[in-house]
């Protein structure tokens, strides 16, 4: 069986440096807001190309603890609206809703599966404060058009940077685009941690010390508290690890790319749409995804041919049952891209071996 992704192959290629900085952890004796969680945020935050990075217990959490130091600073309040793609993980709109604010859905292209740019400003009400886009499957979603309606309506711009870490926008890397970023660090991610794991990344001071006392409890000082916070950090030896694969986060993203690159040049096959790469967005492939109206056989064909693949995702948010208030309503590019899209093996360390037996097995449907 070809893996959808074979996390412990990720991990091991690393693991002398991994047990050497566990052992620096056990060794110090120190295990949460230590030297390794202020190491790492100053290398991501240096990577990012951001002036603060705060981390925090995992991705959603980043998000959250965003719209709510937004929240106690003012600039929002509950009931304000947040638009978010109707496409996205469940997680971006958890964030909203979750914050007391209203997440309010705008298709994606059907070309990118990123949030529509011509469909936002229709979306904009005098209760809208901000945008929260999703760098979905590795690439950009953020675009000029974006940003600028952003600053012509007053509002945040947010990046929900789950899938896209390295990503980069005309040479600018995702996570410094917006006014604030939420990153996951889930073990499956392309730069994974050994659990969950996440963080904030922003170029406001302000902001930032915020999130920060926020992730904490809301305390800045010890025993003392200025809001009523969280129990969200991120911990030594996640922060370790992740120190230890930032540093092969760019080889690992040459690879994906090398990968891609060969799906796209040699899977031919008239009821297959492939990924769109645009020139200016230096997509990180977090995900392949191919689609196609015979989704479900496909699946069970590659399945029995021995290959692994996963479906990003089968029902759109508007859909589920956490959100029943929104389950008539009608999303006609969004449930396409749920029915049809699949999700084929990609990572670091997959052979040049499997990636030709996934192509001519694809090529081979009918």
């Amino acid at each position: 069986m070809i893996k959808f992704l074979d996390i412990q192959k990720i991990t091991q290629q690393y693991a002398p440096e991994i047990h050497d900085a566990v052992s620096r952890v056990i060794d110090a004796g120190w295990y949460l807001l230590g030297e390794e969680v202020k190491q790492f945020e100053k290398s991501y935050a240096a990577y990012t190309g951001t002036d603060y990075c705060v981390g925090v217990a995992n991705g959603l959490d980043a998000l959250r603890i965003i719209l709510r130091a937004y929240m106690e600073m003012g600039v929002m309040q509950p009931g304000d609206e947040i638009i978010v793609p109707a496409n996205t993980y469940i997680a971006s709109i958890l964030a909203v809703s979750d914050s007391g604010l209203v997440p309010v859905l705008v298709e994606p292209d059907i070309t990118t599966y990123q949030i529509d740019d011509q469909k936002i400003e229709a979306a904009i009400t005098s209760k809208t404060k901000g945008v929260m886009i999703v760098h979905l499957y590795g690439q950009c979603a953020y675009t000029d058009k974006i940003g600028n309606l952003c600053k012509q309506y007053g509002l945040k711009l947010i990046e929900d940077n789950a899938q896209a870490h390295g990503c980069k926008f005309n040479g600018k890397k995702t996570g410094a685009l917006g006014d604030a970023a939420g990153h996951s660090f889930y073990p499956g991610k392309n730069l994974g941690a050994l659990g969950d794991a996440g963080a904030v990344t922003t170029n406001d001071k302000g902001l930032g010390e915020v999130v920060r006392t926020l992730a904490n409890y809301g305390s800045s000082v010890k025993y003392r508290f200025d809001y009523q916070g969280y129990n969200s950090r991120l911990d030594e030896l996640q922060a370790a690890v992740l120190d230890v694969k930032l540093a092969h986060l760019d080889s690992e993203t040459t690879r994906r790319r090398e990968v891609a690159t060969y799906y796209l040049e040699h899977i031919i096959h008239p009821h297959i749409t492939l990924p769109v790469v645009n020139d200016w967005n230096a997509h990180v492939f977090h995900l392949f995804i191919i689609r196609s109206a015979k989704r479900d056989e496909l699946q069970r064909y590659l399945r029995e041919k021995g290959i692994q693949t996963l479906i990003h995702y089968p029902v759109p948010p508007h859909k589920q049952k956490a959100y029943s208030a929104w389950n008539d309503f009608s999303f006609p590019i969004t449930e396409k891209i749920h029915a049809e899209v699949l999700s084929l093996p990609i990572s670091a360390v997959i052979t040049d071996e499997e990636v030709k037996t996934i192509v001519d097995a694809v090529n081979a449907f009918c």
